[in-house]
């Protein structure tokens, strides 16, 4: 390992981090100034994904305690601040099987499943890295952050869950997402004649529901599901489908190597 280190970055010296095998993903999201000031706008798990692609966001964390929430909320507010980081950032975790958040990394960035922090706190966090990366302040504090109800992000992708993920190019001759309403968001940049290439990611929208609690956002989210009818290329929304509704996603019973509600046969 040392020789390979020393071959690939001209550095022998290496860094050692406890294995941890499965464990659920948990990440904060911070925003921060250039004058000393950050926040956070609560956790995210994200837990269920395929080679480390994400799947399916939600917050709160279902796998945390509340005194392990705030914790980790606020340190990784006070991080980004002790750093002088400037922008929208996420601080990485993934909870051991002895309850013990262990930190991955950060990324530096507005990642995908932001729009789950922005439809709890009602900010617009795009808005916000703008207004700061132009030398604003925040004008936001911390104790005006306030996070309401559950919220639930699928990634619609067009690809096969039922032929090992396999993609679906081509042409969408349909395309009717479910009605927006005030718990309802979709996002995306597909309409009915839209061809899907087949050299890029296959992100076809994020479906972002929030309810009051996980149960009901669990039901508001298979009911928007099926608000769908997409024709022309296949999509992973049967598999969300089966995924919502099986008792190990219901109950949180699943880590970052297995699918809750869909076997390894399936896909």
């Amino acid at each position: 390992a040392s020789a390979e280190a020393r071959g690939a970055f001209g550095d022998p010296r290496l860094y050692l981090e406890k294995l941890i095998e499965g464990g659920r993903h948990v990440e904060i999201q911070v925003m921060a100034d250039r004058y000393g000031h950050a926040i956070h706008i609560g956790e995210r798990d994200c837990t269920v994904q395929r080679n480390h692609q994400k799947l399916i966001e939600e917050s709160p964390s279902p796998s945390l305690t509340d005194e392990m929430r705030e914790q980790t909320c606020i340190a990784a507010a006070a991080a980004a601040a002790r750093i002088g980081y400037v922008g929208a950032g996420t601080f990485e975790f993934l909870l051991d099987e002895g309850g013990v958040l262990r930190f991955m990394e950060m990324n530096t960035r507005l990642q995908v499943e932001h729009t789950v922090s922005e439809i709890r706190s009602g900010l617009d966090l795009v808005a916000m890295q703008i207004r700061v990366a132009a030398g604003q302040p925040l004008g936001v504090k911390q104790s005006e952050v306030e996070l309401d109800g559950h919220a639930i992000e699928l990634r619609i992708n067009a690809e096969d869950p039922s032929d090992g993920f396999r993609p679906s190019p081509g042409t969408i001759s349909t395309w009717q997402p479910p009605e927006v309403s005030p718990g309802v968001r979709v996002d995306t940049h597909v309409e009915t004649g839209y061809t899907v290439p087949p050299h890029y990611d296959s992100l076809l929208c994020k479906l972002i529901v929030k309810a009051g609690n996980r149960d009901q956002a669990i039901a508001a989210t298979l009911e928007a599901l099926e608000g769908f009818e997409v024709r022309g290329v296949e999509t992973t929304i049967p598999m969300h489908q089966s995924i919502l509704a099986s008792a190990d996603f219901k109950t949180s019973n699943y880590d970052t190597r297995t699918i809750p509600g869909w076997s390894a046969e399936e896909s």
